[in-house]
């Protein structure tokens, strides 16, 4: 048993030692091979310069020369061609099951009546005790074409970060497709504070390093939960441009916003490799006038375009405005907007909407929690998310069985799960660019056209001229 979680941890926690290992086998031969080079009997003796060689002793000594370079060619060839047989091993061992993901002529013979379907790349975060809850969210968002990253902050233990990665091996479907990893090393993350952008920003990379294929990240917290199934997302998704970002955003900060965004902080889980209180600076300081502060919901869908922009670095704005939160409290619901409504490559791009459904319109608010009372209200905006749930609350048992039609323990069924309807529907699967969309995408796609066809959608842009 000890043996399996061993492996387990190796193969689903994230593999970042992989490359080091294998560095530091391509430095260990290439000392042997140098060693081999020094301690070669037919190498020529040093001769002082001012002694004469003979012709023949000359010829010689080039011949020995060019045949040891000539081996040592050979022997670097072979040795390329082993590491690199290693590397196709290695890879081939990481490889989708067929059945979800079938090999697809590059030429189809006739043009497909439905445009393909997107991927989406989840970040699902949580603390200590949050566990079962990610698990439970994983299983409602989860469709073998999207790329999730579950992240329990530092403050967990890391038995229970353990527990998660060999949870998540225990489910086939999540092997087969091999899309579901865990961060084996764990980020501080204070919502009051700066690590929750640093934190997000970092799950974010790796998911860049981790596929090339998806289009949208989307982040989301333990107390999360889906509104609609994957396919009906995925189905309405395949029709919009993918550079489009969906953020909540404003301008307006009222005098508590300008109070709070004034004061200065010192948040620990930048520097500091246990939990500490956050600590306030008495002094406060200016508003920025180098750029607009702009704010917005802690969900966001970004464009992979956006995403690689705020991480590579290519524009200063995205460093500049990290480095200005850093010590701002509560800080994170203001670094996209502002880098969006900033950026006059990406401020025609955002959409004024996350398509969340919240239980309170500002997070300062206590008690923000949702239950079965706002159930109708809940499906009928056309959210695709809704935040805040309490651990567990009965609404949720009833989302999945009215919406989401998904069993306990079970991932939701979609257009790919080709069991027995019941509990395992989706035991056996199938091709995961099937999509079965249902009524919930017809739900979002009133949303969308109610808000594209309304008057004021272009005056709620943030574009700056």
């Amino acid at each position: 048993m000890l043996e399996k979680e061993r492996n387990i941890k190796t193969t689903h926690i994230l593999q970042h030692n992989a490359i080091p290992i294998q560095i530091q086998q391509l430095t260990d031969n290439r000392e042997n091979l140098i060693t081999m080079h020094h301690s070669s009997p037919s190498a020529p003796p040093s001769t002082p310069p001012s002694m004469s060689v003979p012709r023949d002793q000359t010829k010689a000594t080039r011949s020995v020369l060019l045949t040891t370079l000539f081996f040592s060619l050979l022997f670097l060839v072979s040795f390329y061609s082993t590491s690199s047989s290693s590397r196709r091993s290695i890879d081939s061992q990481t490889q989708s099951d067929p059945f979800l993901f079938p090999t697809r002529p590059a030429f189809p013979s006739k043009i497909p009546s439905h445009p393909a379907p997107p991927s989406l790349a989840y970040l699902i975060s949580g603390s200590a005790g949050d566990a079962a809850r990610i698990v439970r969210l994983l299983h409602a968002v989860y469709h073998p074409k999207n790329q999730y990253l579950l992240h329990l902050d530092r403050s967990a233990p890391q038995a229970e970060r353990d527990s998660l990665a060999v949870t998540i091996e225990s489910v086939p479907v999540f092997r087969a497709a091999q899309n579901v990893d865990v961060i084996g090393k764990a980020d501080f993350s204070y919502p009051a504070g700066s690590t929750s952008i640093s934190s997000t920003l970092h799950g974010a990379s790796i998911l860049l390093k981790l596929s090339k294929n998806w289009d949208w990240f989307i982040n989301l917290n333990a107390a999360d939960y889906p509104l609609i199934k994957q396919d009906d997302l995925l189905h309405i998704l395949s029709y919009m441009p993918k550079e489009l970002n969906f953020v909540n955003h404003t301008s307006y900060l009222d005098w508590r916003d300008s109070s709070r965004m004034k004061r200065i902080i010192v948040d620990p889980g930048l520097y500091l490799s246990e939990q500490n209180p956050m600590f306030y600076v008495s002094q406060k300081r200016q508003l920025p006038n180098a750029f607009r502060l702009f704010s917005g919901s802690a969900v966001v869908i970004l464009s992979r375009n956006f995403v690689e922009f705020c991480i590579l670095g290519t524009d200063n704005l995205p460093r500049t405005l990290l480095m200005y939160l850093s010590n701002t409290p509560s800080s994170f619901p203001n670094y996209f907007p502002t880098i969006l409504c900033n950026s006059h490559q990406f401020n025609k791009t955002v959409i004024n909407d996350s398509l969340l459904y919240v239980a309170c319109d500002k997070p300062s608010k206590q008690n923000c929690t949702l239950n079965s009372t706002e159930f109708d209200d809940m499906i009928q905006s056309g959210a695709i998310f809704a935040s805040q749930f309490q651990f567990d609350d009965p609404v949720l048992d009833r989302i999945d069985r009215e919406i989401l039609n998904r069993s306990p323990g079970n991932v939701v069924p979609g257009g790919w799960c080709l069991g027995e309807p019941g509990n395992n529907t989706c035991s056996v699967w199938g091709d995961a660019d099937i999509l079965r969309p249902g009524p919930g995408s017809r739900r979002l796609e009133n949303r969308l056209i109610e808000m594209f066809s309304g008057g004021n959608f272009r005056s709620q842009q943030c574009i700056l001229e």
